[in-house]
């Protein structure tokens, strides 16, 4: 009898980094990895980590049983879904989708025809942030997996015959207009699609989350802005509402006055005519937020439109259009053809320090070393039981809310310290023209992440007109890393280094490592004082996401099947219009929004208004090359538009 490995396949949930570890039976699943058994039946048990609360400290086991591989529920509290179906036992076939908790992965077999069923598996210890084994371990090199053969053998051309398609047997299908990613810009583009004259039916958005808005929320939480807090967003950026009229601050105060609650309902409206001279800036609470684009996506018939699919390829056609092959699960494989596509699939990965990955792969110590926008409200659990020292790398926004939580885990427990380890000082704010941003404590302040002119005064104007060279020096003279000139936090800081609990260290890591404690040691050379180490019970990085495109393994395909341009920060070249040209395919046209197109003619992309912005000029660009169903908003049809939104009618 052969001896079977398995693949794994899937999308982090965080992140949306491919992970695929390859692993021999029997595989343990859990949170806790002390939980895990190290043998199963006489047989050492591969071992996996999957870092989120849904998933239990024991979930899951695979086995082999009777020629047969069988995945048993643990007794866990989410439990197992194979297929879509829950259940407590079930047998899996190659290709079949297994769901533990927010992790969506596809079961690959592979098969050794030298090992026996009865020699025993490696250990492999994995955690899903990493992809990473346990270095000490090497999984049997004679292994050879069972590769898909999706997409198929056409997909190697430049230009696919549609006719070939059809010739696969597998289904496909047509639309004129396709959004990919089915996140927050695809919902925006989708929504001014309807509004400006597109029905459902002839609209299709592909996507692995059903809730626009899913994966948004989810780093929300994971760094720690609770759906009461408020985002970093202005009043008039409502990706539920293209006008921007109601805003959020005039919807906030609607409602509190209904209630009752005049002083808070005038004080929204007062920020909002003084920011941000006389007031701080209002930004609006995230679950308001998400509500909203809930109504609107009813709305608009956004569950019509979702489609679940992982995307696997993006081609040209023999005819003018594109063709997207994407999986369904369960070796379920499909293709969608369409004449226009609209690209927007986010950060595909979370942006982790060398040291600190270092780390993680040498010690698997995945508590004690985190990610702002990983699940690790342990943290903050175990500092309010038993305190301790945090260290936070990073200043930028995150790590400004991440040190609010932890001001408010010190309410409960006054024995917490927090080191916050800078790479150098900040003695003053990035220059533009007359114009210079405030500094304090070495951390740099600005309402949004980048000048308000930005979004749509003369400074977007100004890097629309730019050349490549030119773009690259305005946007490293508007950007850096900023957070909001908020009073609250500025006093909790404020009172931290007066009271000594906060400290601010500077220096360049040397490298991390673990002491016979489990303390985490962090040494540092600072300049002037030479070396000096810095202990800690935790580890934040709070240093943001990575959206270069080689990261994303769709986008990276894209790039290197058709030769496209890559711009100085390692995304999407775009026109004005956020057109991908070198993407035209006959009368078939190619666009893009988000963070993968940071760099090109608009700084802000990745704020609501900026996909708000991007999809406006995307929309233009289908009239001007009119686009079946697409019309100009006139005043006329606009004002009726924004009437049947303020009715909750169908565009």
């Amino acid at each position: 009898m052969t001896n079977l490995q398995i693949q794994l396949s899937w999308e982090d949930p965080a992140t949306g980094e491919r992970r695929e570890p390859k692993l021999n039976v029997p595989i343990a699943f859990g949170r806790e990895f002390p939980r895990l058994p190290v043998e199963h039946e006489g047989q050492r048990v591969s071992r996996m980590l999957l870092n989120s609360n849904e998933v239990s400290r024991y979930h899951a086991l695979i086995d082999w049983e009777q020629n047969q591989l069988v995945v048993t529920d643990q007794g866990s509290v989410n439990g197992i879904f194979v297929n879509g179906q829950q259940q407590t036992r079930s047998i899996l076939a190659n290709g079949d989708t297994l769901q533990i908790g927010p992790y969506m992965m596809t079961v690959t077999f592979a098969t050794s025809a030298t090992a026996s069923i009865t020699s025993p598996p490696s250990t492999i210890q994995f955690n899903p942030n990493t992809n990473l084994p346990d270095p000490r371990l090497t999984p049997d090199q004679s292994v050879t997996p069972l590769r898909s053969n999706f997409p198929p053998s056409a997909f190697q051309a430049q230009t696919v015959v549609v006719q070939a398609l059809h010739a696969t047997g597998l289904p496909v299908d047509e639309s004129d207009y396709l959004a990919i990613g089915a996140g927050l810009g695809s919902f925006i583009w989708v929504d001014l699609l309807r509004i400006s004259g597109v029905s459902a039916d002839k609209i299709l958005a592909l996507g692995l989350e059903a809730e626009p808005y899913a994966r948004y929320k989810r780093l929300c939480l994971n760094s720690q802005i609770p759906l009461y807090e408020r985002l970093r967003s202005n009043s008039d950026s409502c990706p539920d509402n293209i006008w921007g009229w109601p805003s959020y601050a005039l919807r906030e105060s609607w409602v509190d006055f209904t209630q009752g609650k005049l002083k808070s309902a005038f004080g929204y409206l007062w920020q909002v005519f003084s920011e941000p001279t006389f007031a701080e800036t209002y930004t609006p609470r995230a679950g308001n937020v998400f509500n909203s684009i809930d109504r609107e996506a009813k709305r608009i018939g956004w569950n019509q439109i979702y489609r679940y699919g992982r995307v696997r390829g993006i081609r040209k056609t023999d005819d003018g259009r594109y063709c997207v092959a994407y999986s369904r699960g369960s070796g379920n494989h499909a293709f969608i053809v369409s004449r226009y596509l609209h690209l927007a699939t986010g950060y595909p990965a979370i942006q982790f320090l060398p040291d600190l990955q270092a780390y993680r792969e040498r010690y698997q110590d995945f508590k004690s070393v985190v990610n702002a926008y990983e699940a690790h409200d342990h943290v903050y659990e175990q500092l309010e039981r038993q305190g301790g020292t945090v260290l936070i790398r990073g200043r930028g926004i995150v790590a400004s809310r991440i040190f609010q939580r932890i001001y408010e885990a010190r309410k409960r427990n006054q024995n917490i310290t927090v080191l916050h380890l800078m790479r150098s000082p900040k003695p003053q704010g990035n220059k533009f023209q007359k114009a210079q941003r405030q500094v304090k404590n070495h951390y740099e302040f600005q309402p949004f992440n980048w000048p308000k002119a930005c979004w749509g005064g003369e400074l977007r104007v100004m890097l629309e007109k730019a050349t490549p060279d030119e773009r690259k020096r305005l946007l490293a003279d508007w950007g850096g890393t900023t957070t909001a000139d908020r009073h609250d936090w500025q006093d909790i800081t404020e009172q931290g280094l007066r009271e000594g609990w906060y400290q601010i260290t500077f220096g360049e890591v040397l490298g991390v490592e673990r002491d016979a404690k489990n303390f985490t040691i962090t040494h540092i050379r600072e300049k002037g004082f030479g070396e000096m180490k810095l202990a800690a019970d935790f580890i934040i990085d709070a240093t943001g996401l990575d959206a270069k495109v080689e990261t994303n393994p769709l986008l990276d395909d894209l790039v290197k099947h058709y030769n496209l341009p890559i711009n100085h920060l390692g995304r999407l070249v775009v026109a004005n219009n956020f057109e991908l040209v070198e993407m035209r395919s006959g009368k078939g046209q190619m666009y893009a929004a988000g963070a993968i197109t940071l760099g090109g003619p608009y700084a802000a992309v990745d704020s609501f208004l900026g996909l708000q912005y991007a999809a406006l000029v995307a929309v233009d660009g289908l009239a001007a090359a009119r686009a079946p169903g697409v019309h100009y908003l006139n005043t006329v049809s606009s004002l009726r538009q924004w009437w049947k939104w303020a009715l909750n009618q169908s565009p």
